[in-house]
């Protein structure tokens, strides 16, 4: 059964034209709309315009020219209220000691810092080649316009969160889990460990359990080869957005999860 957004409607007791409200119906009608061809430029065209975003961006570029080394940079939040969000880190805010000495680490020493942390940092360091280049590398016009765009999309996204929980995590994972094949790049990932716990019906508790544990009850409930699969995807996606809305993460109580059983 093709789960359209007015059967969800209906099996809600909602309406299509309805303005998004937050529950589980809005949600996937939400996430189907953000998905929508165009929807994610004209969004990010109309974000551009946002004063918020505007001042945050030339704050950004005012503090990397007047920055005097890398580290003074990468010290300074008008910097990395940017450039985080922009590489995919921003759930790493509150660690900026930590993220300054990720992003200025050598990504092809095997054996270094970056390789016992979370794969986005090492993709993070190679983008920005800090080590190599240092205060020149955040300087660099053309990475500048890359983290002002990816700052400007994350705004985007995010945005989309304040009618309706949940979204720019599944648009996100839609994005980024694509063939993942290792259960602990899951959980050291924010939001990728967010959506998947949550589609899954695991319990925010879990997180004091060891890392083995918490590993077998994803792989124990999610074949990891399925992430392969665009549909099995799109599936998380929507229980994660009910889940988020309200709905219930882990059974039948909610009708539309039984259709996305």
């Amino acid at each position: 059964m093709q789960l359209t957004a007015s059967l969800v409607s209906a099996l809600l007791g909602g309406s299509d034209t309805a303005a998004n409200t937050g529950d589980p119906a809005s949600g996937l009608a939400a996430l189907k709309a953000a998905q929508a061809a165009g929807a994610t430029t004209k969004g990010i065209a109309q974000e551009r315009k946002d004063p918020v975003t505007i001042t945050a961006l030339k704050q950004f570029q005012a503090a990397i020219a007047k920055a005097r080394d890398v580290k003074t940079a990468l010290q300074d939040p008008r910097v990395l209220n940017v450039l985080l969000p922009a590489l995919g880190l921003a759930d790493q805010a509150a660690y900026p000691g930590l993220v300054q000495k990720a992003l200025t680490a050598d990504p092809k020493d095997p054996k270094g810092l970056l390789a016992s942390l979370d794969k986005r940092f090492a993709t993070a360091a190679r983008t920005l080649d800090l080590k190599a280049k240092g205060l020149a590398g955040l300087q660099d016009p053309k990475v500048q316009r890359q983290m002002m765009d990816g700052f400007v999309e994350y705004q985007y996204r995010t945005g989309l969160d304040d009618r309706n929980a949940g979204i720019s995590d599944a648009l996100y994972f839609l994005q980024n889990a694509k063939g993942e094949t290792n259960v602990y790049n899951i959980l050291g990932n924010t939001v990728l460990r967010r959506v998947v716990t949550g589609a899954l019906g695991l319990p925010n508790s879990m997180v004091v359990q060891p890392i083995e544990t918490q590993a077998a009850a994803i792989t124990s409930r999610l074949k990891l080869a399925d992430l392969k699969d665009p549909k099995a995807l799109q599936k998380l996606a929507e229980r994660y957005v009910i889940a988020a809305a309200g709905g219930s993460s882990g059974g039948a109580s909610n009708p539309l999860l039984s259709l996305l059983a």
